[in-house]
Formats: structure tokens, sequence, C-alpha cells
């Protein structure tokens, strides 16, 4: 068993993680996640929290049901392309994918330590890389010439700042021309109204949260929208009344979304 001491918002990996093992134990459930399972069974932790915290297991899954099915997709599209999962945590996505030619896994080092004992990545198509998304030094330490690239941002801009957020995606568009990003948002009525349990029982806060896709890529210059999916659609997924009421525009509005952009320094440099 692996004692974990992480706190803060490092510590909210092992809630989502918890998250996706539990759902992936139903007999109906909605993601297969059996890495998941492994995971949790390794940890020393006291997940009672996450496990009393039905809201926060709902929005994980739900948005591991969009994002699988988007970076899925994209794979589909765009074979032989290299990923790159910021503030990755303990995700196992890199496990449930496939297409790709290389997958970095980046966090920060503490982060990293947990998963280098848990998850033994190096040496194969799948790299750890331990160091702050703001960092502009771990884009050194990608090799995407010549192909495809995809960044996904999930669970992470809702713990920072909007200069934070600016400065992930100036370092991604400086040095990866022609990227695609997908990035979870949330917006600013629940950062300010919303408390999850298990995430305030890591001592992790929401901070920031942007109205929607289209003000968010009005932030950053060098990237224009190109799609948007509230998590709406995972959750008529988990509960099928969310057919009906997820028509209504002010649950749609609140809910988190994943915002697809696109790097357009190639077509402005033209």
């Amino acid at each position: 068993m692996e004692k974990i001491t992480l706190t803060g918002v490092p510590e909210t990996m092992l809630q989502t993680v918890f998250a996706r093992a539990q759902e992936t134990q139903k007999p109906n459930h909605k993601i297969t996640d059996e890495k998941a399972v492994e995971l949790v069974s390794r940890l020393d932790y006291d997940f009672s929290l996450a496990e009393r915290d039905s809201t926060m297991s709902s929005g994980v899954i739900a948005r591991t049901l969009v994002l699988d099915r988007l970076v899925n997709n994209y794979l589909q599209n765009c074979p032989g392309a290299v990923v790159v999962n910021l503030a990755c945590g303990l995700d196992t996505r890199c496990y449930r994918m496939s297409g790709y030619a290389h997958w970095y896994n980046l966090d920060l080092p503490e982060v990293i330590e947990v998963r280098r004992r848990l998850l033994p990545e190096d040496g194969g198509p799948i790299t750890q890389i331990a160091a702050s998304a703001m960092d502009a030094r771990w884009a050194a330490e990608v090799e995407a010439t010549g192909k495809p690239m995809l960044v996904i941002l999930e669970g992470l801009t809702m713990y920072l700042s909007e200069a934070d957020v600016r400065q992930i995606f100036s370092i991604i568009a400086a040095h990866f021309p022609n990227v695609t990003v997908f990035t979870e948002t949330m917006v600013p009525f629940i950062v300010k109204m919303v408390k999850e349990k298990s995430i305030e029982g890591s001592h992790a806060k929401f901070t920031w949260g942007v109205r929607n896709g289209r003000t968010l890529a009005e932030l950053l210059p060098d990237f224009e929208l190109v799609e948007e999916h509230s998590l709406v659609e995972g959750m008529e997924i988990i509960a099928p009344v969310y057919k009906a009421i997820g028509k209504i525009p002010f649950v749609r509005n609140l809910s988190n979304r994943i915002v697809g952009l696109q790097s357009d320094i190639m077509e402005s440099q033209g």
C-alpha cells in the first residue's frame, strides 16, 4: 500500500481517480477504467469524503465521457499524433486511447513522484514530465516536430487565475504551431457558489471561471474557438433525465465545458 501525503490541488487527483474506480465497479457503469480500480486498491488513503461526494463524482464521470469521446475522435482523425496531458494527476486516459505516437503526462514534481511509484511509464510511448504547466521549460522535453499535436487541460483552469491560464496558453502557442487544445472550464457563478465536499477537504479552492468558450478564446490571441461541449452531454449518459433538463438554458449554461481551441499562429503569420 502506498501512503499518500499530498494536500491542496495535487490531492484532488485522488478524488478523481476514486470516482472513476467507483463508477467502473458499478453494475451499470458508464465508463470502464480498470487502471483506476488498480490504483485505488494500492493507495493508503481515506476516500470517505470522495465516496460521499456525488456531485464531484458525477462531474468527473461526465467530463471523462465527453473528453474520452473528443480525444478518441481526434486520434482517429490525426493518427500518429503527440498528446500532452497537463496537470495529469493520476489520469489514465493514455491507457484507454490508441493511435498516438507519444503521450506525455505532466504535473508538479510531487505529483509525478507519486505517479512514477504507481505507474512507471517512462521508456515507452508514454513519458512523464515533472514540471509546472506554467514553466516554459517543459515544452523542450516534448518532441512533436512534424506531427499533429493535442494538449489536454482537464480539471485545472478552475484552480488558477486568468494570468496563469494566459501563461499556459502562451507557452503552448510559442512552442507548438497548429496545436489543438481541449480544456475544461467552469463558469464564474459555480466558482463562487459551489462547494464540493471532497475538494474542500483537500484544502483546494475554485478560483477562476469563464462564461463560455467564446469568452475564453477572446483572452487568447493565438487561438481560435473550434468547438465547445457542455458536460451535460456526459450527464445525459449518466442520468437520462438530463436529456430533458439539459435543454434548459440555465442548466446547460451553468455546466462545466470542454472547449476545443486551435492555434492560429500559422494562419496569422501567413
